[in-house]
């Protein structure tokens, strides 16, 4: 088998969201109206789009950015943030108003609860992504979420689809997927949580665990499901609408935030260097797993040492 690290990375376009993660450590989480003592508190970069950004510079892709961000000092750290994992931020706009804030409560498990504020994310407009998408001087996939307005990611999978690019929606915070946005998606990575939400809206069954009910939304709504399964790795619905289950390595997680973000940037990678889907969702997983080792969100994915270590050992596994 020819290595997977071989060769160079592929080109991806994140059109996303960018957020600052105040992170709160308790035993237990507060019951309302009531005020509980924290064990720690930690504040890093976040936003889905800007994970799976960096996720996936760190595994070894070249990435642009799209995004708004406030003319606080946040939106300037943020921006320094991008530069220092050597992501392009041509596209990165500073809008009146606040940057993005995401309150996050993590439990003793490593489970967490995320409210988040999109701020100047919202200032982000379809002509931002189809401009930015259609610019670029190459682009391999285009990569969206739910923390800026569908419309926008409707507009840049279209550029990005127009460029024969692949499409991968992440649709959290769970909402329904609309049709304009099923239509431009060639994947569809959501949780198990997000697959409930976007079944029910579609009329379909919600049970994640039940392969027809995987295959039956997939082919409602027209595009290729993944759904990540967090211990249990993840649910791949194959082109002829079998699902085939990837495991995950067993870790004793400290903290899952920003896991699904890390198998997305990381399955992006995979997937736009022309690797078999089901090896990208292996290192999707490997990728994951290997975050929750550690706290935070950006500040516990793997380094690209790291990353080059995973990836050898998938490779020495498929030999």
């Amino acid at each position: 088998m020819e290595t997977m690290a071989s060769g160079a990375g592929p080109w991806l376009t994140v059109v996303g969201s960018t957020m600052i993660d105040q992170i709160a450590y308790a035993a237990r989480m507060p019951e309302r109206g009531e005020t509980v003592v924290g064990d720690r508190f930690a504040q890093g970069f976040g936003g889905k789009g800007a994970n799976q950004a960096v996720m996936a510079r760190l595994v070894g892709a070249e990435v642009a950015m799209v995004n708004a961000v406030g003319e606080d000092s946040y939106g300037a750290e943020t921006i320094a943030n991008f530069e220092h994992f050597g992501i392009d931020t041509t596209y990165v706009r500073r809008v009146p108003g606040s940057s993005g804030v995401a309150p996050i409560w993590v439990e003793p498990d490593g489970g967490n609860r995320i409210i988040v504020v999109p701020g100047a994310n919202n200032g982000l407009h379809p002509e931002d992504g189809a401009e930015a998408v259609a610019s670029q001087q190459r682009v391999d996939a285009v990569i969206g979420q739910f923390e800026i307005e569908q419309a926008v990611t409707t507009a840049a999978f279209r550029a990005g689809r127009e460029r024969g690019a692949i499409t991968i929606l992440n649709p959290a915070p769970g909402a329904a997927v609309s049709p304009d946005l099923a239509a431009v998606s060639d994947w569809i990575i959501p949780n198990e949580t997000e697959f409930a939400i976007i079944a029910r809206a579609a009329d379909q069954s919600q049970d994640a665990e039940d392969p027809s009910a995987l295959a039956g939304l997939a082919a409602e709504l027209g595009v290729r499901l993944l759904v990540t399964l967090g211990e249990r790795g993840a649910a791949l619905v194959t082109v002829d609408g079998a699902v085939q289950h990837v495991p995950t390595p067993k870790i004793e997680a400290v903290d899952t935030t920003g896991a699904g973000d890390a198998f997305v940037g990381a399955f992006a990678f995979g997937l736009a260097s022309g690797w078999p889907e089901a090896a990208a969702a292996r290192l999707g997983c490997a990728i994951a797993a290997e975050s929750v080792r550690r706290p935070g969100t950006q500040r516990s994915f793997p380094d690209t040492a790291r990353c080059r270590e995973i990836i050898a050992s998938l490779d020495s596994a498929a030999t």
